[in-house]
């Protein structure tokens, strides 16, 4: 079963959860609001993508905090990603031990379906 982090109000993960509930795919949803991504979880996806692709630039939090003007480094947007979740890009999909990173209806269809 696909486990799916993200938040609800999220239009990418919406578009995902509509996907699989479409295509009749099983899934657990993890609202990174009520349940926080901890360090563990976040080094765990970064074994198998990067940070760049793992951390959101185009979001709001990322624009109201100013992290632009800081300059982070790997493992400082690590560490964000741990005190702030909502710079997580979402949707994140846990799926046979691979993690997929933001809304890709093509790799769901070839990959998922």
């Amino acid at each position: 079963m696909l486990k799916v982090y993200g938040i609800k109000n999220c239009d990418s993960v919406r578009k995902a959860l509509k996907y699989f509930k479409t295509h009749d795919i099983p899934y657990e949803f993890i609202d990174f609001k009520q349940t926080p991504v901890l360090r563990n979880k976040i080094d765990e996806w970064l074994q198998q993508t990067d940070i760049t692709t793992l951390f959101n630039t185009k979001g709001t939090t990322y624009r109201t905090l100013k992290l632009k003007d800081i300059g982070l480094n790997e493992k400082e947007k690590a560490d964000w990603l741990v005190k702030e979740n909502m710079l997580i890009k979402r949707p994140i999909i846990e799926y046979n031990g691979k993690v997929i990173v933001g809304y890709n209806e093509a790799y769901y269809r070839e990959n998922l379906s």
